[in-house]
């Protein structure tokens, strides 16, 4: 499938801002009828999503406040990926960092772009398998607690509004597959 009549053209391209974590990029591209316009996003190093699935097909869940929102979020554990980091290498170590598990199985799940009208990030979720507890190690200022649930309640959860945050719709709906022999 040919896509150029649809690709816009970087004219121009500037940082916005630069923070610690985020960098706002601000361009003036050419759209595809030849008019210039402009176009403004977040740039982000990307992140993982760790869907952790016990034997039982229960799951191990986060509930996190978020400041942007002003609100406590019930979330797969994520994070993320730090320079010249492996995704796998990230699941691992924010799994650990963040609810004490091991695991003895992982596999890539799939890559998801959350924001694509206004950032370039991506998450690479993976699911892991073959659950061991041991003792988190949460960064400074990071405040969470972890939780298990049944899959049943967390379908019911996604359905009733409960759970919003889309990474944790998505990974549910993953799992949902994967759980019911569905999906690989």
């Amino acid at each position: 499938m040919n896509d150029e009549h649809l690709k816009e053209v970087k004219v121009e391209s500037k940082l916005a801002f630069d923070g610690n974590f985020l960098k706002v990029q601000a361009d003036i591209v050419r759209l595809p009828d030849g008019k210039i316009t402009s176009r403004e996003y977040i740039r982000h190093p990307g992140a993982v999503v760790i869907l952790p699935l016990f034997e039982d097909n229960s799951v191990l869940l986060e509930r996190q406040f978020r400041y942007p929102l002003n609100h406590v979020f019930i979330e797969f554990p994520a994070g993320k990926i730090d320079p010249d980091e492996d995704s796998l290498a990230t699941a691992k170590r924010e799994l650990q960092e963040e609810t004490g598990y091991t695991a003895t199985d992982w596999k890539f799940v799939c890559t998801i772009h959350n924001a694509i009208a206004y950032s370039d990030e991506y998450l690479d979720i993976f699911v892991a398998r073959g659950l061991k507890p041991g003792i988190s190690e949460l960064d400074d200022g990071e405040f969470l607690e972890t939780f298990r649930a049944s899959m049943s309640d967390v379908l019911a959860w996604v359905r009733d509004g409960k759970i919003t945050d889309v990474k944790t719709v998505i990974g549910v709906f993953w799992l949902e597959k994967i759980c019911a022999g569905q999906w690989a």
